[in-house]
């Protein structure tokens, strides 16, 4: 161990590690662990703004009780054999951004964590701390800002950098929601999509919902979707009529963010619209919400009501391209420090 008061003290180069947080997920196909997962997940006020006094006996004594075992049936439908779709393509994100930045020439230490579940918050700073890492930009893989999902990986990072003595320099990224490696990826996606596939009569872009209360006290979320869809609906060169922007996972009976994905869909085909192909910008790696509820659900539903097919283009997940944009926005923000 090294003297605290030793006066000539050997220089160290200031070590840069980047923190990818995604939001989380079940450590294995049991309702226990889906228990604990949506336990601290819906116990956060980020994600359920309703008073404490209101919320925890609901949460206790129904959700808890009641939606892990069917959730359970959700998570069945498309789980991996490395675990859930979002752990498994978060981890080749992050194979694929540290190679990246590698070939690039940088010496950056990245680590992935998770908000909610495992790995942790704690040890993904933790891992970075041991390998000497005196700044950290912390990279929430979130593209749109929300009060309820960027803003709690900070808040938390806050908490547990509260516990440290010995403090890292810390910066964030809040959003990216039309940065051009984002949006060019979105892009190439679709085109790739169409050139194997042929076009629909319409491309849906639907993004995870919030509460409307939420967006109506300043949340800039609705904001900065519609930005991304107006952003990557011009790099296509879809016309106003072609595409359309909508709001899934609605949870609880107040008010969501419309228009509502599923209940879109089904008008659409029932208006006599036959093919749709429908994308989820907000996710930039598969997860329960693009898998077991759009391609599998929505389109049920879609087809339910006389459309003939619903076909889901996939999430970036560790496309190259997305790589590359995810390693631009890091040299980006990193700017100064390596």
């Amino acid at each position: 161990m090294s003297d605290p008061f030793d006066i000539d003290p050997p220089l160290q180069p200031l070590r840069t590690g980047i923190l990818l947080v995604n939001l989380g997920t079940p450590d294995a196909l049991e309702v226990g662990a889906i228990r604990r997962y949506l336990r601290e997940f819906l116990s956060d006020p980020r994600v359920v703004e309703l008073p404490r006094a209101l919320w925890l006996p609901i949460l206790y004594l129904y959700v808890l009780t009641t939606r892990p075992a069917k959730v359970r049936h959700a998570y069945a439908a498309v789980w991996t054999e490395q675990g859930s779709p979002l752990r498994a393509y978060s981890l080749q994100q992050l194979a694929g951004l540290r190679a990246e930045l590698a070939r690039r020439g940088h010496d950056l230490t990245v680590e992935l964590a998770m908000r909610y579940g495992n790995p942790s918050l704690r040890s993904g700073l933790d891992r970075l701390r041991e390998q000497g890492c005196e700044r950290i930009l912390a990279v929430p893989l979130y593209p749109q800002y929300s009060a309820s999902t960027t803003a709690t990986v900070i808040d938390e990072i806050g908490r547990q950098l509260a516990t440290f003595r010995d403090q890292p320099e810390m910066r964030f990224i809040k959003r990216f929601h039309v940065e051009d490696g984002y949006i060019d990826a979105l892009a190439n996606s679709v085109r790739e999509f169409w050139q194997a596939h042929g076009e629909p009569e319409k491309l849906v872009m639907s993004f995870h919902g919030l509460p409307r209360a939420v967006v109506e006290k300043g949340d800039p979320y609705f904001r900065d979707c519609m930005q991304t869809a107006n952003q990557l609906a011009a790099r296509l060169g879809l016309p106003r009529e072609r595409w359309l922007a909508t709001f899934q996972s609605r949870f609880g009976r107040t008010p969501w963010i419309e228009p509502y994905t599923e209940p879109t869909l089904r008008d659409m085909a029932r208006q006599g619209v036959r093919r749709v192909d429908v994308m989820c910008p907000g996710f930039v790696a598969e997860c329960i919400e693009t898998l077991e509820e759009i391609a599998m659900g929505v389109r049920e539903a879609f087809i339910e009501e006389g459309g003939e097919d619903l076909r889901y283009i996939p999430a970036l997940n560790a496309r190259p391209d997305w790589i590359g944009g995810l390693a631009d926005l890091v040299e980006k923000n990193i700017r100064g420090w390596a």
